[in-house]
């Protein structure tokens, strides 16, 4: 095995659980993230089963566990008249049916996990307030350039998101899909919000071109909410502060519950919504993607974390079995994952549509959808939940 390490650009979710996958195999790995601290928004996120069991393989079950909270439904209700479209219990039958439980976590609390767990391995190393501008390979390894001089590794992952700039030299495809959703956030102490909307569910009201999503977090201690809307507002980033007059003339005329939630959040951050097309081709030689740097998808499907753990661990799990050889290794991950991730990319779109159907489209919704029991909801579930094994591998 090399000397070099395998170099990751980007200490987000992706990246630390790359670090985290690699190393517990014995590679080494120095991860490279230019922001000056490692961090994440303070966000929510929901973990389905097949992260789940991710974390398993990658020995932070235990943290997440303690820091996640485990809801009882999933509920789409009409953003106007309040009426339930969908309920998917997640209770023994759910647990029963995909092997692990559903949960949502604060953004920070799943990055710290994987910070710690992969900062305590002798195998990892990692480099922060470096800006990683290119890549060169070599026979035998990959030089990257950096803001602070050139790395030296035996292969690089692309592990810096969205806006990528390993993608942009490996695939050059130009900038990302906007969908023209902007998305607004922000956490409430749970003290501040009604008894009756606190419930100990992950709720979805479903309005024309808008959407509100609320569920508790870190033990029910705070309470997540996310305001999506379809705007000409473009602007690049997720720390940006939103606007509440449009915020609230977006949501105008909705259900008295949506509106007092919105009211009551004085500081909004909002972020634009992108994604690509889907591609099969993440690798060249000892170059690869990972995470929304490989395959950015919609927040729909609340999926994004959930794949780029589920990348990381197929790929370090390849890496083991072809005994270190990266080019192979690099050439057989994309076909290990691309039709699983394309399916969410894709499926993402088709569910933005769904939420934010209107006329005809949202009475076919509110007709259709409530007929579904609890076993088909779970069964059109399964691709998704239970369709990849151990190894990160899908199942066709």
């Amino acid at each position: 095995m090399s000397e070099l390490p395998i170099l990751i650009a980007g200490g987000g979710i992706g990246g630390f659980a790359a670090a985290l996958a690699l190393g517990r195999k014995g590679f080494p790995v120095k991860l490279i993230e230019q922001t000056r601290e490692f961090g994440e928004v303070g966000a929510g996120i929901q973990l389905g089963p097949n992260i789940m069991r991710m974390f398993d393989v990658l020995g932070v079950t235990k943290e997440i566990r303690s820091a996640a909270v485990y809801p009882d439904m999933l509920t789409m209700r009409d953003g106007f008249n309040g009426q339930p479209v969908v309920e998917i219990p997640l209770g023994k039958d759910f647990e029963t049916h995909f092997g692990r439980r559903y949960g949502v976590i604060f953004r920070p609390d799943l990055h710290n996990a994987l910070i710690e767990a992969a900062s305590s391995l002798p195998t990892v190393e990692t480099v922060s307030g470096v800006k990683v501008e290119g890549f060169r390979q070599k026979d035998n390894g990959v030089s990257v350039l950096t803001d602070a001089g050139i790395l030296d590794g035996q292969a690089l992952i692309g592990a810096d998101g969205l806006w990528s700039s390993v993608r942009s030299q490996l695939v050059g495809d130009g900038q990302p899909r906007v969908a023209g959703h902007i998305a607004y956030r922000a956490v409430l102490p749970i003290e501040d919000v009604p008894e009756h909307m606190g419930q100990h569910r992950v709720t979805l009201w479903a309005g024309p071109k808008t959407h509100l999503v609320t569920y508790p977090l870190r033990r029910g201690e705070i309470f997540n909410v996310v305001a999506v809307f379809h705007s000409d507002r473009y602007e690049q980033g997720w720390n940006v502060y939103g606007d509440p007059e449009e915020l609230a003339e977006r949501f105008s005329g909705q259900h008295p519950d949506v509106r007092s939630m919105i009211d009551k959040i004085e500081s909004w951050r909002m972020w634009v919504l992108c994604d690509r097309d889907p591609i099969s081709k993440w690798s060249d030689g000892r170059v690869t993607l990972l995470g929304d740097a490989a395959h950015p998808t919609l927040q729909y499907m609340a999926q994004g974390a959930n794949m780029a753990v589920e990348d990381a661990v197929c790929l370090a799990h390849l890496l083991a079995i072809c005994d270190g050889n990266i080019e192979r290794a690099f050439a057989e991950y994309p076909t290990k994952r691309y039709l699983r991730t394309a399916r969410v990319q894709l499926t993402s779109r088709f569910y933005g549509d769904i939420f934010h159907a209107a006329g005809p489209a949202r009475d076919l919704r509110n007709l259709i959808l409530p007929r579904r029991t609890p076993e088909q909801a779970y069964q059109g579930m399964a691709w998704l939940y239970g369709g990849v094994t151990d190894n990160g591998e899908q199942i066709i």
